[in-house]
């Protein structure tokens, strides 16, 4: 099966939706002149730019996020970093949490200052862009996911008219504690989607009790199959089977499993058995 094109009146959850905010969550990397290029092949006449270098006591050196309008639809993309550079300190418990968007619960420190950094720009770009109740869409990988999920919730908790139309992130990390969870879970039921493939390490960091992740968990298992849960024995099953199967690839299967072009190819995969 060919992968449709970019449907720009979609309003709800569909494989193909998910596909193409993978490839969003993507378009975060590239440089300006590839991201307007590539937007504006995609039917979106307007691309935003955001970028802030900031020192934290992490290894996030900056944040960058981009915004792409079109006549129906707006997207809010947010870049990833690579799992190398934040493996360590996603495993660091000692930094407190902050409060959450609008009081609501604790956040991660990391992601709340990368995200500050841009957001209140971003924020305001798709109120301005935003000028025929347009579709609003917040998507990232790694890193970008978290901030794509911390984003839609300031959107919405700051602003409770402004329900976003979708969240999608991809290999997504612990991002708050429990209550904001719990907040974001009942807000944004069928409207927030967290995919997973296989073994990749990030989503099992930061360590729990201190954060969690947030529901609609969509896993693809070590054969590249889409489930909308994983049973615990399933799944721990199915994790065995993703390592045996690279027992002796360069890098470990959690890493590999991290990359965006692996979660791509497992979309793929699915969408041609449609």
């Amino acid at each position: 099966m060919a992968i449709p094109a970019l449907d720009h009146s979609t309003t709800g959850y569909s494989l193909p939706h998910a596909y193409w905010m993978a490839q969003a969550a993507g378009l975060a990397s590239l440089d300006r002149a590839g991201i307007e290029e590539t937007a504006r092949s995609w039917g979106f006449e307007e691309v935003r730019h955001f970028e802030s270098t900031h020192r934290m006591p992490f290894p996030i050196e900056d944040t960058q996020a981009y915004v792409m309008a079109g006549d129906r639809m707006i997207v809010a993309g947010f870049r990833g970093t690579e799992v190398l550079k934040i493996r360590d300190w996603l495993s660091d418990v000692s930094t407190p949490p902050v409060p959450g968007p609008a009081n609501k619960g604790f956040v991660h420190y990391g992601f709340h200052q990368a995200l500050q950094s841009v957001y209140p720009q971003i924020r305001d770009t798709v109120r301005d862009l935003r000028t025929d109740d347009q579709t609003v869409w917040f998507t990232g990988h790694s890193l970008g996911g978290a901030l794509a999920m911390l984003a839609g919730a300031r959107w919405y908790f700051e602003a409770p008219q402004l329900l976003p139309d979708g969240v999608y992130t991809f290999g997504q990390p612990r991002t708050c504690e429990r209550l904001l969870a719990g907040a974001h879970n009942t807000a944004f039921r069928n409207r927030c989607y967290r995919f997973v493939n296989n073994n990749d390490i990030v989503p099992q960091l930061p360590p729990e009790p201190v954060f969690t992740h947030v529901e609609a968990l969509r896993h693809f298992d070590a054969d590249g199959r889409l489930h909308e849960r994983m049973p615990l024995v399933a799944g721990l099953k199915d994790r065995a089977k993703g390592v045996r199967a690279d027992l002796f690839a360069p890098e470990t299967d959690g890493i590999k499993d991290h990359h965006l072009p692996n979660y791509l190819a497992a979309f793929e995969k699915n969408l041609a058995q449609v």
